[in-house]
């Protein structure tokens, strides 16, 4: 599915959120590398499950094809700073919901670009017909956390010692919906 593209203007910063293009596929390559290597708060470590240009413009082509599949960027002067993903199932049991995941680079946090993702990412849902959103969240994002409860997102469960961290200790990951009646 695709969205019209937004500007956006936060603490002096601007920036667009677009649907992607197959155009983006080696940008996003690089982008999901290098955020894996700046947090935790992800499921991966740097390389792991590793995607290449070729992989990326699959995905691409599947979630443009799919009325139930948005994927957006965040770009700043033509460089993608961050994207969302909306992954939806043509099961008619599970049609009517969607998974959603966001990451911003780190050096683009606290311009409201995860914030404008998921915004956008909530309106294509609401007008789309999609009545559930699911996310998942690592129990330490507390900004996280508080950003999806200001947009409806509601606790649902808490996955007990579910990752475990370069520090060793295992964290607990907080699943999270929002219904739309």
């Amino acid at each position: 599915m695709k969205i019209h593209p937004k500007a956006f203007l936060c603490n002096g910063l601007s920036y667009v959120i677009r649907s992607v293009t197959e155009d983006d596929a080696r940008k996003l390559s690089e982008v999901r590398l290098q955020i894996d290597g700046e947090t935790e708060y992800l499921d991966r470590e740097q390389g792991e499950a590793f995607l290449d240009e070729s992989a990326f413009k699959q995905i691409i082509r599947k979630d443009t094809e799919n009325s139930y599949h948005l994927f957006l960027v965040a770009e700043v002067d033509k460089r993608i700073v961050g994207f969302s993903r909306c992954e939806g199932n043509k099961l008619k049991r599970l049609a009517h919901k969607v998974e959603f995941g966001v990451c911003v680079l780190k050096e683009w946090w606290g311009y409201g670009i995860g914030k404008h993702l998921l915004a956008e990412s909530i309106h294509w849902a609401d007008t789309s017909g999609i009545k559930k959103m699911n996310l998942s969240v690592l129990e330490t994002n507390g900004k996280a956390i508080k950003r999806y409860e200001q947009f409806g997102f509601e606790v649902e469960g808490v996955l007990q010692k579910d990752k475990r961290l370069s520090d060793g200790t295992y964290y607990n990951t907080v699943l999270m919906g929002r219904f739309k009646e």
